[in-house]
C-alpha cells in the first residue's frame, strides 16, 4: 500500500533533511542560477548515467515485438472483466501478470508489479476508453510534462524543499522520460479525458517517480522513498502543469511544421523556375481568362506558403506566456512566492526557449484564447493547402479528357478495375487532412469556450484536436512535397496549343483592336471554333509581325514591360 503525503513526510531521513537545508542556503535570490545546487545535481547525474542507460536498455527489450502481436493474443484470450485495457492496441491481462497494490482515495488497487504507472493512470485507464489514442502517441506532450517536472524539481531544490538526493533523482528520471521514446509507451492514459488533465498529469507524475525508484535501485511503487505527488508534484497543480506543458508541447510540435511547409515553398520555387518559360492560359471560375507562365502559377503557391510560414512562427510565440506557479486557479497555493519565476527561468533553460511567467495567473489559468488564435491559423494553412492541391488535381485531369497541364507522378495504381488508371492520391489525401483540421478547429473553438469560472476543463480534447492537427499536417506536407510536388512535370505541348486554341487570347488585343472589335472577334472564334489570331489576321486587323509582336510570352505575361517598350499602334 502506498504512503500517504504525510507518511511519507514523517520518515524522511535526517540526511535527507540536512540535504535540504544546505539547498537552501545555496539560493541566492528569485533571480540567481543556482549553480551550486545545479553542480550537486550534475554529480549525482553522473553516477547514475550508466544505470539510466541499462534501465532505458530494458524498457526497449521488454516491449512487444509488434503491436499487432498483442492485439492478436487479445483476439485469441478475450480479456476478462478485470483486464486493463490500456488506449493503445494492447490488453494487459491482470490475471496473467505479477502486481503490486497501490492505494488512492478510493482504496486499494493491483497495477503489474514493473509498470511505471501506478494506481491513478489506472483508474484513468478505465475511466476513459475514448479514442484508443494514448497520450504517449505525441512524443512533444511527453516531452513537455516531463521537463516541466523537471523544472519544478530543480526551483523546488534551489529553494530548499526538495533535498538534494530526491532532487537529483528526479532530474535524471525526467532527462530519460523526455529524450527516451520508450518511457512514451508508459503514458497511457487516453488522449481525450475528464479532468482538466489530471490523468494526464498523474500519468506523469506516476512514471517519473518510478523510473525515479529504478534509478536509486528500488522497485516501482515504493513511494515512500521517492513520491508522484509529494516529490514530483510539489508545488505544482495539474491545472498549472499541465496548460505549461500543452503549451510548450505545441512549440515543439510547430517546429516539423514550419520546416515541413518550408520545403514545400522551396519545392514549389524550383517548380516556378522550372516551369518559367511555359506559356497557359489562366482562368477565373473555371473559364478561359488570359495567358500565364506555368512558373508564375507555381510561384503564387510558392507566396502563399511562405506566408503561412510567417503566420504560424508569430502566432506561436504566443505559448511561451505560461502559468506555471499559479498552482489551482492562479493564486500560488502551496507554492513559495518565489517558485513560479525559479520554475519558469529553468524551464526556459530545459527547453531551449524562452518563457515567460504570465502577468495576471488567475486570467491565464482561465484563458484559452491562445489556442483559439493558433488554431485559426492552422485552418488557414489548412483551408490554402486543400486549395492548391485541388489545382495540382485540376491541372493534371486527364489525361486526354482533361485540362492535362502538368503530370502528377505515378505512385501507385489508381483502380481495381480501369487497367492503367492512375489517380491523384496524394493531393487527395492532403485534401482530406486539411479537412480534419478545419473540423479540429471548430472543437477548439468550442472547447475554449466552454470553460467556467477559474479553469476550462476540456483542455486535453483541445490539446487533442491542436497536437492531431500539427502531426497531421506535417506529415500531409511531407509527403506532398517528396510524393507530389517534387515530381511534377510541365505538358509544354498541351499548355501552348490550349493558349492557341483559346478566345482569352483576344483580351491581349483588346487595348489595340477596342473593346468592341475584341468581343466580335471572340463571338465568332467561339461560334465558328477557330482560333483568334487566325481571325484577326484574315480582317486585316493587324499584320503578322504586329500579332506577333502582342502575343508574346513576355507581353502577354508581364504587361507592365510592355507598356514601357510602347504598344502597337
Amino acid at each position: 500500500m502506498a504512503k500517504t503525503g504525510s507518511d511519507t513526510k514523517a520518515r524522511r531521513s535526517a540526511k535527507d533533511r540536512a540535504g535540504g537545508k544546505d539547498a537552501a542556503k545555496r539560493v541566492k535570490d528569485t533571480n540567481g542560477t543556482g549553480k551550486k545546487a545545479a553542480k550537486g545535481a550534475a554529480k549525482t547525474t553522473a553516477k547514475t548515467t550508466a544505470k539510466a542507460a541499462a534501465i532505458a536498455a530494458a524498457e526497449r527489450a521488454a516491449r512487444p515485438e509488434t503491436p499487432g502481436t498483442a492485439a492478436s493474443a487479445a483476439v485469441e484470450n478475450p480479456p476478462q472483466e478485470e483486464d486493463l485495457a490500456v488506449a493503445t492496441v494492447r490488453k494487459v491481462a491482470m490475471e496473467a501478470e505479477k502486481t503490486r497494490s497501490e492505494h488512492d482515495l478510493l482504496g486499494d488497487g493491483e497495477v503489474p508489479a514493473d509498470a511505471l504507472w501506478g494506481i491513478h493512470t489506472k483508474r484513468a485507464v478505465a475511466n476513459f476508453p475514448i479514442t484508443g489514442v494514448p497520450v504517449g502517441h505525441y512524443p512533444e506532450l511527453v516531452r513537455a510534462l516531463a521537463l516541466v517536472k523537471q523544472a519544478a524539481a530543480r526551483a523546488n531544490h534551489r529553494l530548499g524543499y526538495l533535498p538534494k538526493g530526491k532532487a537529483a533523482v528526479i532530474d535524471e528520471a525526467c532527462t530519460l522520460v523526455a529524450n527516451d521514446p520508450v518511457y512514451a509507451e508508459s503514458f497511457v492514459v487516453d488522449a481525450i479525458q475528464g479532468g482538466a488533465g489530471t490523468s494526464t498529469n498523474m500519468n506523469a507524475n506516476e512514471v517519473i517517480a518510478n523510473v525515479g525508484l529504478r534509478l536509486m535501485g528500488r522497485a516501482p511503487g515504493d513511494y515512500a522513498a521517492l513520491h508522484p505527488n509529494d516529490d514530483v508534484n510539489m508545488a505544482q497543480s495539474t491545472n498549472d502543469a499541465y496548460p505549461t506543458a500543452l503549451r510548450l508541447a505545441v512549440i515543439f510540435a510547430t517546429q516539423p511544421l514550419v520546416k515541413a511547409l518550408d520545403d514545400l515553398a522551396y519545392a514549389f520555387k524550383s517548380k516556378a523556375v522550372e516551369f518559367a518559360d511555359v506559356l497557359k492560359m489562366g482562368r477565373t471560375q473555371l473559364q478561359d481568362a488570359v495567358p500565364m507562365t506555368l512558373g508564375q502559377e507555381f510561384d503564387g503557391f510558392h507566396a502563399t506558403i511562405k506566408e503561412d510560414v510567417a503566420r504560424l512562427t508569430e502566432i506561436v510565440g504566443l505559448f511561451r506566456e505560461v502559468n506555471l506557479g499559479a498552482t489551482a486557479i492562479g493564486t500560488g497555493l502551496n507554492a513559495d512566492p518565489r517558485y513560479a519565476a525559479l520554475a519558469v527561468e529553468e524551464l526556459s533553460r530545459l527547453a531551449g526557449q524562452p518563457m515567460v511567467l504570465a502577468s495576471n495567473l488567475i486570467e491565464a489559468t482561465s484563458d484559452l484564447g491562445a489556442f483559439v488564435l493558433f488554431s485559426g491559423t492552422l485552418k488557414r494553412v489548412a483551408v490554402k493547402l486543400s486549395k492548391i492541391c485541388n489545382d495540382l488535381r485540376l491541372l493534371s485531369s486527364g489525361p486526354r479528357t482533361g485540362f492535362g497541364e502538368i503530370r502528377l507522378p505515378a505512385v501507385q495504381a489508381g483502380s481495381s478495375i480501369m487497367p492503367g488508371k492512375v489517380n491523384p492520391v496524394i493531393p487527395e489525401v492532403v485534401n482530406q487532412v486539411a479537412y480534419m483540421v478545419i473540423g479540429h478547429d471548430l472543437t477548439v473553438t468550442l472547447c475554449a469556450e466552454g470553460g467556467q469560472l477559474q479553469l476550462n476543463a476540456f483542455e486535453p480534447t483541445l490539446g487533442y484536436c491542436v497536437l492531431s492537427s500539427l502531426r497531421m499536417l506535417t506529415a500531409a506536407i511531407d509527403t506532398l512535397t517528396k510524393r507530389c510536388v517534387e515530381g511534377i512535370e510541365a505538358d509544354r505541348e498541351r499548355c501552348r496549343s490550349l493558349v492557341q486554341g483559346s478566345i482569352g487570347l483576344v483580351t491581349a488585343l483588346a487595348p489595340t483592336l477596342g473593346y468592341e472589335t475584341s468581343s466580335r472577334i471572340a463571338r465568332r472564334a467561339l461560334k465558328e471554333n477557330r482560333a483568334v489570331a487566325d481571325l484577326v489576321l484574315e480582317e486585316g486587323l493587324l499584320t503578322e509581325a504586329q500579332l506577333n509582336s502582342l502575343l508574346e510570352l513576355e507581353a502577354m505575361t508581364h504587361p507592365t514591360r510592355r507598356q514601357k517598350a510602347g504598344t502597337v499602334g
